[in-house]
């Protein structure tokens, strides 16, 4: 009887426990086709170049206005995190780049073929890209967010604070803006399947069809621009309680990659390597 049940169990847990395992054996193959790419790590570098670049022309902006003879532009203390927040505008392509690379190189390359012939899967094969591709940009995004405050602490010199839980809040906050940043770069990238194409549509799409909605200020046309991922992440960033909490905005910006996402796999099961 005990060898008879046993027996009659195992179709039942077998089909999970082979799709798990197989869900391992895409993200480490995923890891491992983005970790032997050495664009991977000039990326990361380009990344962290421009994060201290950037964070130390704000800090230095923040102390000046301070210093100078207006005083109607004087800022007062201002916290590293604020400054660190408004350093990520420029550096998020940087980062972006990571996420559409590790999908649209492979289509460029032909070695899409091979991937899908290992894990014939599509829906499979992009859910780990996207495991490995939100994991990278996290941990790149606390790095970056690391240094940034590094840089802008000195800078900032008196007029600059950094409380211990803020700070490491903001760095946390930039590091999730990233990585679902970079998840939505890949799902696009599954879809358009050209790295030109891709970043052409996230620039549209993050900064210049929201500002041409709020240049006009029109109380409707702000309220369609606060639903685009870039305004959405912002208002996270910022903690804004207005138009929506930041949690919200965070929610927002998770909506539009797995939207992404959906939109890549479909794409990859419609059309051939």
């Amino acid at each position: 009887m005990s060898t008879q049940t046993d027996t009659g169990t195992r179709p039942a847990i077998a089909p999970t426990a082979g799709a798990a395992a197989a869900f391992r054996e895409a993200v480490a193959a995923e890891w491992t086709k983005l970790s032997s790419v050495r664009s991977t790590w000039w990326t990361a570098v380009a990344g962290l170049l421009v994060m201290a670049a950037s964070v130390g022309q704000l800090a230095i902006y923040a102390a000046n206005d301070n210093t100078n003879d207006d005083p109607t532009d004087d800022r007062g203390i201002v916290t590293v995190g604020s400054v660190l927040i408004g350093s990520v505008e420029l550096t998020q392509y940087v980062v972006l780049a990571l996420g559409l690379l590790a999908i649209t190189a492979e289509f460029t390359s032909g070695t899409i073929r091979t991937t899908l012939q290992c894990t014939p899967s599509r829906g499979r094969v992009l859910l780990a890209k996207a495991a490995v591709t939100g994991a990278v940009t996290f941990a790149l995004g606390l790095l970056l967010g690391v240094v940034g405050v590094l840089v802008a602490r000195p800078v900032l010199g008196e007029w600059g604070s950094a409380p211990a839980a803020g700070t490491v809040g903001d760095i946390a906050a930039v590091a999730a803006y990233l990585a679902l940043l970079g998840v939505l770069a890949l799902g696009l990238g599954a879809a358009l399947r050209s790295a030109v194409l891709t970043l052409t549509v996230l620039l549209a799409t993050l900064m210049i069809v929201p500002l041409s909605l709020q240049e006009p200020d029109i109380d409707v046309l702000n309220r369609i621009a606060d639903v685009f991922p870039g305004v959405a992440g912002g208002h996270f960033l910022a903690g804004d309680t207005e138009p929506y909490p930041p949690v919200v905005g965070l929610l927002v910006l998770a909506g539009w990659a797995g939207a992404a996402l959906l939109l890549g796999r479909a794409a990859l099961r419609r059309r051939d390597a």
